[in-house]
């Protein structure tokens, strides 16, 4: 199996995925879109994952190579791969689907509980957060969870597909990362939590095992997501 992944910024990585991704023996490549680089032909790979940015999926003039990804992710999602969208990558897969995708209003970032209402997740979760923007769920998707600042956290689509608002592929190295690159995004205001909040309380252990679980049931099983 082959796992391509799009990657918006340097910063952002696969966390936890890659070592999950790793344990199955996938060849992974990636395709780093802020460098200028062409995202994969359709026959190159077997699973999609689109990871998060600071952008937003409407930025065409300052990013440019969103109108490549998204053609992208149209063909991959019409061609009955598996994907996974997480944040921006969610985004992203909800509006290739057709959905509305814009700025909430209020931004979520720091450790926050979700209620997952489907069975890819526990029903309840303390995720990591950090996102403005928002979706509706597509037409024939399956809202995945909810919180209390963002009805709509994620879905599932067409057994294959799962967008995911919030990360639990977080690690360590990679909240710190998000905290250097896009600190000034903490200010006061509901549902922000200070660096120093975010710092001292983190649930890895729980999000990377929700991840992996979300990972496991996807490869193994798809109609499962039914």
């Amino acid at each position: 199996m082959k796992l391509h992944w799009l990657q918006h910024v340097p910063f952002e990585g696969l966390g936890i995925i890659e070592d999950w991704a790793k344990a199955q023996h996938m060849e992974i490549s990636c395709t780093r879109l802020f460098a200028g680089e062409l995202p994969p032909t359709l026959e190159s790979f077997d699973w999609l994952v689109i990871m998060g940015g600071p952008m937003g999926i409407y930025e065409h003039d300052e990013h440019p190579w969103l109108v490549a990804e998204k053609k992208c992710i149209k063909a991959t999602l019409a061609a009955g791969k598996t994907v996974l969208g997480i944040c921006l990558g969610a985004q992203l897969i909800a509006d290739a689907l057709g959905a509305k995708v814009y700025p909430s209003s209020q931004k979520e970032i720091g450790w926050f509980p979700i209620q997952g209402i489907h069975p890819l997740l526990p029903k309840m979760l303390t995720a990591f957060h950090w996102h403005g923007d928002t979706f509706e769920i597509p037409q024939g998707a399956t809202r995945l969870a909810s919180s209390a600042a963002y009805k709509n956290q994620g879905f599932v689509y067409n057994d294959r597909v799962v967008a995911l608002q919030f990360h639990l592929e977080t690690t360590p190295a990679s909240m710190e990362a998000l905290i250097e690159n896009c600190g000034n995004e903490l200010i006061n205001a509901p549902s922000i939590q200070t660096a120093r909040e975010i710092r001292t309380a983190p649930q890895f252990e729980e999000i990377n095992a929700a991840m992996m679980g979300l990972l496991d049931q996807l490869s193994a099983t798809p109609q499962y997501l039914q």
